[in-house]
């Protein structure tokens, strides 16, 4: 199977003085993902929990919402010249009884690591097809003092960013900070759908009262993949756009940007979000 990282040889300057030296880079390879046996996507990927990351895209297109949809995911002979297994190319068969969605041109898709899936622009596409419609009703409440401090913790969990420095990480943590899960890739949304992927597999779908961190900024697409899988909070170290603010208004999702140190943007849902007490002004 594909690795996470590999070495090459690079120039590396410093100072005014140029050396030889080798440089680990974080790997990225394409993944196609077949649905009971025919193509549905290639996604740019790093090597690395590729069922989990078929089947979490599946839970965001609204395919699957539990791990009992699934009767397998297993690897196709991605044949190389020498006839050796690639490990690129994964089929998700759905369980007997499950609703098979039309596969036609316009539904194969192509992702790249960094914008995801390209097109996806619909709010009432998102609405009809999420499993979970009670997002907007999930109680849980979130300190701001607490959600300030999930980025570092993030950041101290990153393995294969401390050695590349070339990864997006997705967190999902608990309401009251702990880090549940932690996955990292060459694209955000691929370390969401694993996160997600995980979950379904583990019979923990939706993600009620969880919050979900992303490095960088948060697209549609990434709150489209918060809402399908029933994740209240989601909160970005950097922007959001318009579109992921419109859908998080619509869906009862809360979403947080340039969350850095005690600063952060409550762009909706701001009703969990449990702000200090404002300070007092023009008292001695």
């Amino acid at each position: 199977m594909g690795r996470v990282t590999e070495r090459r040889r690079v120039i590396r300057v410093r100072g005014g003085a140029a050396g030889v030296r080798p440089d680990t880079l974080v790997t990225e390879e394409p993944l196609e993902i077949r649905l009971n046996g025919k193509p549905l996507a290639i996604t740019m990927r790093t090597p690395g929990d590729d069922f989990a990351l078929a089947v979490g895209f599946l839970v965001s297109e609204g395919v699957i919402a539990r791990a009992s949809d699934v009767q397998a995911v297993t690897y196709c002979e991605g044949a190389t010249e020498d006839g050796s297994n690639t490990y690129n190319v994964v089929n998700v068969q759905l369980a007997a009884g499950v609703p098979v969605p039309d596969i036609t041109l316009e539904r194969n898709v192509y992702t790249t690591s960094s914008c995801g899936l390209c097109g996806k622009a619909s709010l009432d596409a998102v609405r009809t097809a999420t499993r979970f419609p009670g997002l907007a009703a999930d109680p849980v409440r979130v300190p701001a003092g607490l959600l300030s401090e999930l980025p570092d913790r993030l950041r101290a969990a990153q393995k294969v960013f401390d050695r590349t420095g070339g990864l997006h990480a997705a967190g999902l943590f608990s309401a009251e900070g702990e880090l549940l899960d932690l996955r990292e890739d060459v694209g955000r949304h691929n370390a969401v759908d694993k996160i997600v992927g995980r979950a379904l597999q583990a019979g923990r779908l939706p993600l009620a009262g969880a919050v979900l961190l992303v490095s960088g900024r948060a697209s549609f697409e990434l709150a489209q993949k918060a809402v399908m899988a029933g994740i209240p909070v989601l909160a970005a170290v950097s922007a959001p756009s318009s579109l992921a603010v419109d859908l998080a208004a619509d869906s009862g999702l809360t979403l947080v940007g340039f969350l850095r140190g005690p600063d952060m943007n409550i762009y909706a849902g701001e009703e969990r979000i449990l702000l200090p007490a404002p300070e007092a002004v023009g008292r001695p």
